[in-house]
């Protein structure tokens, strides 16, 4: 197989493209790098358009490369200033694939019978929102959705901080946050916007019922506007010195504890009849 060299032949080209938004938009596609995340890219079926590898990497990572053409998907030998080239880090781990879009509409991502959404409102920082998509994994969440004015999932250090959860749960993107609210409440979620202004602490809600938790900009938060959305605003407690968290640590304490609240709840209703029986 001949090694891609030079990064203005079409394919190398093609995929180099998606670095920006308004290819990925046009293309429908993004870049997945280093072997985690293509690795569950190449689980979901169809999602997975090609893949480069370099030399290296191909030998390392030969499992995946081995999948990857089992499923009919084209692998491309690139050499490392190629690789440098589709990749947005400072050491690449020297395996990308160009992906198809994977967010589905907000109707099908927050069905009747969610328990869990995390709902990002002018979340920026593709780090954070990544981190946050990791979590809400993490902690059984039944959807992530963003906002219009959030940062696009497909950004690379998102697809990078979600470590491969983006390819696991539902993704709705592009949806104002008023319409977000109006789908969780519809499905039957009570919303609750994380918020350093809430009355009421985390120690303090009522975790039990299903929940859309609302998280707002890393630097202002969440505009009076949007807090008005809520059912209630609720603040995760300080007990030491430090001024505030950081949004996905605030999200990350917020998804865990009602994920623990809502499987005690459930345990607590099923123990009986397991006994019964």
């Amino acid at each position: 197989m001949a090694e891609i060299t030079n990064i203005r032949s079409p394919r190398a080209k093609a995929a180099r493209r998606l670095v920006k938004r308004a290819f990925r938009d046009r293309d429908r596609a993004f870049l997945a790098e280093g072997p985690q995340a293509v690795r569950e890219a190449l689980a979901v079926e169809g999602a997975t358009v090609e893949l480069f590898a370099t030399a290296e990497a191909w030998t390392r990572h030969a499992d995946i490369v081995g999948a990857a053409a089992a499923a009919g998907v084209p692998v491309h030998r690139a050499s490392g200033e190629v690789m440098a080239e589709l990749t947005q880090t400072v050491t690449p781990q020297g395996i990308v694939a160009v992906c198809r879009f994977v967010h589905i509409p907000l109707t099908e991502a927050v069905p009747s019978g969610a328990r869990l959404v995390a709902v990002l409102a002018h979340v920026r920082d593709p780090g954070n929102a990544g981190t946050v998509l990791r979590t809400a994994d993490a902690a059984g969440a039944d959807a992530v959705v963003f906002s219009g004015a959030s940062v696009d999932p497909y950004n690379g250090k998102c697809v990078r901080a979600s470590a491969g959860s983006l390819f696991h749960l539902p993704v709705a993107t592009g949806v104002p946050v008023a319409e977000a609210v109006r789908q969780v409440r519809e499905a039957g979620l009570r919303v609750l916007a994380a918020d350093g202004a809430g009355t009421r602490t985390l120690d303090d809600a009522d975790l039990t019922r299903p929940t859309a938790w609302v998280f707002g900009n890393e630097a202002w938060g969440l505009p009076a506007e949007l807090l008005d959305l809520a059912d209630e605003v609720v603040r995760v407690p300080i007990y030491g010195r430090a001024e505030s968290l950081n949004l996905a640590t605030a999200a990350g304490v917020c998804l865990y504890a009602s994920a623990r609240v809502q499987r005690q709840t459930l345990h607590a209703v099923e123990e009986p009849t397991t006994r019964r029986g």
